[in-house]
């Protein structure tokens, strides 16, 4: 699990946790950020109390090489690897004008290298077990100009992190690693969301990540070869799994607060 530190990464880990897993937590914050909850230490004591096993290990997703040794320890104390969660991500929503290059580089490198990092180095773990997952936190690929125009370096960043999705759906098939893209059909409290637009204005408009964290658990508990390439949202999942009340979920008031997420055919543009 990539950003285990807080937000949709803590959510998967701990339901993960529930059915007592063993969770490797990667993350760079080990120490309180006091604008933003949430570390590495903390995710991995409440992974615990839940009831699985926790492997912390401080890892920048952008550096190809503490990636590969971080997935070299998690296989050696584990003993493999099933799932692979691709959560870390990075949001700037400046257009081309205000983004600088160097923030540019940030969205594809966490956006796009990281998760490609991540499963290089799992692959041989993957190709070696019965259930072998791969799920990243990307949006259905839409090529509406509405929304490569309204935020071009966060599109791009997050449509060719949904690119490897399909790819590697391909590549895996013969395998089989089952490879899938989830996202919140509304907007989702996390991290990236709480900074952009303010923990008011998302709670008002949004759902906890627990949703996301029920979703990602019931879609890699399926048979790998059952279900691969495909993008789906935590309420398509969800609802297959015969769930169709999800008010527990919601932080806003109402259902009719929910704002549908980015990238989906009734979302508005983001504004910030």
């Amino acid at each position: 699990m990539t950003g285990a530190s807080r937000g949709i990464g803590a959510a998967v880990a701990v339901r993960a946790a529930a059915d007592g897993a063993k969770v490797a937590l990667l993350a760079k914050t080990e120490t309180p950020n006091p604008k933003i909850a949430g570390t590495l230490g903390e995710t991995a004591d409440a992974v615990r109390q839940a009831g699985g096993r926790a492997l912390p290990v401080a890892c920048d997703v952008r550096d190809a090489d503490a990636v590969a040794a971080a997935i070299a320890e998690v296989a050696q104390e584990f003993g493999g690897i099933d799932v692979v969660i691709n959560n870390a991500g990075a949001l700037d929503l400046r257009p081309t004008a205000t983004l600088p290059p160097k923030n540019l580089r940030r969205l594809l490198e966490i956006n796009v290298e990281g998760p490609f990092a991540v499963v290089q180095a799992a692959l041989p773990h993957l190709r070696q077990s019965r259930h072998a997952h791969i799920v990243n936190v990307s949006p259905p690929l839409s090529l509406e100009p509405r929304w490569v125009g309204a935020h071009v370096g966060h599109t791009v960043g997050k449509y060719a992190e949904s690119l490897l999705t399909l790819g590697w759906a391909e590549e895996f098939a013969s395998v089989p690693i089952a490879v899938n893209s989830v996202w919140p059909a509304t907007t989702v409290a996390s991290t990236g969301m709480l900074v952009a637009m303010g923990e008011a204005t998302v709670n008002a408009t949004a759902r906890t990540p627990q949703i996301m964290a029920d979703a990602v658990h019931a879609l890699v508990t399926r048979p790998a070869s059952a279900c691969t390439g495909h993008f789906y949202t935590d309420e398509e999942i969800l609802r297959d799994e015969g769930v169709d009340d999800l008010s527990g979920y919601r932080l806003a008031d109402r259902e009719e607060d929910l704002v549908p997420n980015f990238y989906l055919p009734a979302a508005p543009l983001p504004t910030t």
